[in-house]
């Protein structure tokens, strides 16, 4: 029996790892022609620290001696890039049983699938049984959206590399980024957020002003309403809770791009849901509590399912806008793990201490410096006075 380890991150690499556990032998026997295989999973952060491949392929490397495994295999959310091209996988040199999959190379869609394919592949490497055209990671599809190139790794620590091209593997990159940030999250986890969200739809719902413009809107201005709420959740949550990547921690500019660019598109897809979710239960509510003769006086006229449609998009929208000042309420710490998954909330924690302790360098240095000012103004004043004192006395010596 061969045993493989599969050693992931925490959150959503330990879901798509559990999933390759219960799907993958049957995989394995029949692509890598061998007898019975044994999967464990273990969850450990060996990628939330550490920034590229041969760091992770070392901590996964320990993991196999403790445990005793013949093959070893990290699962990480971290994004690798080589030359500015996504690093799908790499399997190392140094460590010859041990390899490492990149899950947001693999892109948003799909990823339990992509992830047995190309594990089956990095398997196939290092048990030297040649089965990676076999485990459909090469399609026609692939090939067209996103093409995947095997390649010798320029590297005496990695021996081959798994990697997209620079331009169409970015895109997928960067919505694997989004899917490992599980977006449809955030919001629930605002407490605040939803709170003052749902308080405010169903003021909207049950006042008469409300409906009234809410039937003068047209469809182009409603449409306009829909994306300013949207804009301005996401706008303020990105800003309040300092989401936004700075150049004084990723120097790397086109990497800064991508984590910016996954952020706000993370924030803006929570962001969506929330909306979705509040439509949804205001449509119900309004269609369920509100009577047609009801809002038909007080709108003037005869009133349809446009009518209610349009009072929920109203409702909505006020919902979403106190959304943003009720996430004013939630500390840095729960917007992050509510935005991020494990990795990326730790490594963003890390920032903001890193920026915290910074900050009260500065101020202590700004301290001292005043401190020091005002001894020498101090001084300086003392000086002044001694010096009329003295002149005093000289003169008082003169005229004896």
């Amino acid at each position: 029996m061969v045993s493989l380890g599969l050693v992931s991150d925490p959150d959503f690499p330990s879901y798509v790892a559990d999933s390759l556990a219960e799907s993958l032998p049957r995989y394995l026997t029949e692509r890598l022609e061998e007898a019975e295989w044994s999967i464990e999973v273990v969850r450990d952060p060996v990628a939330a620290g550490r920034s590229n491949g041969k760091e992770i392929l070392d901590a996964t490397e320990r993991q196999r001696r403790l445990h005793g495994w013949d093959y070893a295999v990290g699962v990480t959310d971290l994004p690798l890039r080589r030359e500015s091209r996504p690093v799908l996988a790499d399997i190392g040199e140094e460590h010859e049983q041990v390899g490492v999959i990149s899950l947001p190379a693999l892109g948003g869609f799909q990823p339990h699938r992509r992830a047995r394919q190309l594990l089956i592949s990095v398997l196939g490497e290092l048990t030297g049984a040649s089965g990676r055209r076999d485990s459909g990671l090469y399609s026609q599809l692939t090939e067209l959206l996103a093409p995947i190139r095997r390649e010798r790794a320029d590297s005496d620590s990695i021996a081959v590399r798994y990697r997209a091209t620079k331009r169409r593997g970015r895109l997928r990159l960067l919505t694997g980024m989004v899917r490992s940030n599980t977006p449809w999250r955030l919001v629930l986890g605002m407490s605040g957020a939803l709170a003052a969200a749902l308080a405010t739809s169903v003021f909207g719902l049950t006042s008469s002003t409300v409906w009234q413009i809410a039937d003068m809107l047209g469809l182009w201005r409603r449409s306009v309403i829909v994306v300013l709420a949207v804009a301005l959740m996401t706008t303020w949550l990105i800003l309040t809770h300092k989401l936004w990547e700075h150049p004084r921690y990723t120097a790397d500019r086109e990497q800064r791009m991508l984590y910016n660019s996954s952020t706000v598109l993370t924030i803006v897809a929570g962001v969506g849901c929330l909306y979705v979710v509040l439509f949804a239960a205001n449509l119900t509510g309004s269609l369920f509590l509100i009577d047609s003769e009801l809002l038909s006086s007080s709108v003037g006229g005869s009133v349809g399912v446009g009518n209610y449609v349009g009072l929920a998009l109203a409702a909505t929208s006020m919902g979403v806008a106190a959304g943003a000042l009720g996430s004013g309420l939630e500390d840095d710490a729960t917007v992050r793990r509510a935005a991020y998954g494990y990795r990326e909330a730790q490594r963003r924690a890390s920032q903001q201490q890193a920026r915290e302790e910074q900050e009260e360098q500065e101020a202590q240095t700004t301290q001292a410096a005043q401190a020091s000012q005002e001894e020498r103004a101090a001084q300086e004043e003392q000086q002044e006075q001694a010096e009329p004192e003295e002149r005093s006395e000289g003169d008082s010596d003169t005229e004896r």
